[in-house]
């Protein structure tokens, strides 16, 4: 390279530098941002599982305690039929 052309390559790689420079700091946000989004997304979906656990939960306790009731006066009931039919047998005499 002679001294002329010197100068002007120096200028060529100084421009290429500043105009690659701001699309470098660019990216850099945008994949700060990105992250930030991420962190966001993972946030609001551990909440709806969150949530969804808890309906579920709630739905299964109380089937479950309703089912147990239900049992509660089958077996009551039944009893009750039962030692009723065998006092009534007992009073009866036998043919």
């Amino acid at each position: 390279m002679n001294m002329k052309t010197k100068p002007h390559f120096a200028a060529i790689v100084l421009g290429a530098l500043l105009a690659g420079g701001p699309s470098l700091g660019w990216s850099q946000d945008s994949a700060k941002q990105d992250m930030k989004d991420a962190g966001h997304d993972t946030k609001t979906a551990a909440k709806d599982v969150g949530h969804g656990t808890k309906t579920g939960t709630k739905k299964a306790y109380n089937a479950t305690k309703h089912g147990t009731k239900k049992a509660w006066n089958k077996t009551k009931n039944t009893t009750k039929g039962a030692a009723d039919g065998a006092k009534d047998g007992a009073q009866k005499p036998s043919q």
